[in-house]
């Protein structure tokens, strides 16, 4: 009986050695294979990225911001998966459409289409805000209102130097928005600025040759 054991034991440790010499190799090469293997399209961010410009494509869709919709479709197109840029395609053509509509015979009036840019911009849709103020800017560029618009967006939306622009020529066209501007929360982000303040509040004593080189020192 006790040869039997020590034979049994013997048996027992060699298995273990025979065991433990194959476990080792096999461990590191999965390792080794694991490390080297080929990336996969869902291992990559950009995908990651690409199904997250879908998703919020498809959301801002759903809700009629076609702008905002676009951007978002675009983004997707020049991501990595094929599939998702077929879908993303179908779905843009269909914001290019309906923006299209809105464009051209939706309103009757600028006054219409400048209402609903407000709408857009007050829904935090900048992007199709700022699509329907360039067209009226280029249809009716007499229109104060328009320029005052488009300032606010521009401040709204950290163009700060094209908002000065804007407002500039809505105060040119109508100088009461000067008036307006001086108690206009929306441009709280300028109110630092020297030349917003030199624009709702000029000197008008500064009619000497001195004064218009004093900015350019």
């Amino acid at each position: 009986m006790k040869k039997k054991a020590a034979r049994k034991l013997k048996e027992s440790a060699a298995k273990s050695k025979t065991n433990s010499g194959l476990l080792l190799p096999l461990a590191i090469s999965e390792s080794r294979y694991r490390g080297s293997r080929p990336m996969k399209l869902t291992d990559d961010p950009r995908f990651a990225q690409a199904v997250q410009n879908y998703e919020a494509g498809l959301k801002a869709l759903q809700s009629h911001k076609y702008a905002r919709a676009k951007a978002f479709f675009e983004k997707v197109l020049a991501g990595p998966s094929p599939e998702l840029a077929d879908r993303a395609s179908v779905h843009l053509a269909s914001c290019n459409q309906q923006l299209s509509r809105a464009s051209s015979s939706s309103f009757k009036t600028p006054e219409e289409q400048f209402d609903y840019a407000v709408s857009l911009m007050n829904m935090g849709d900048y992007m199709g805000a700022r699509e329907n103020l360039d067209l009226l800017s280029k249809k009716s560029p007499k229109l104060d209102f328009i320029w005052y618009g488009m300032a606010v967006l521009n401040c709204l939306t950290g163009h700060f130097p094209e908002a000065i622009t804007s407002l500039n020529e809505a105060i040119r066209l109508n100088p009461a928005n000067r008036f307006h501007a001086r108690s206009d929360a929306d441009f709280k982000s300028l109110a630092d600025d020297p030349r917003f303040t030199e624009l709702l509040y000029p000197d008008t004593s500064a009619d000497s040759p001195g004064q218009a080189e004093k900015w350019h020192l």
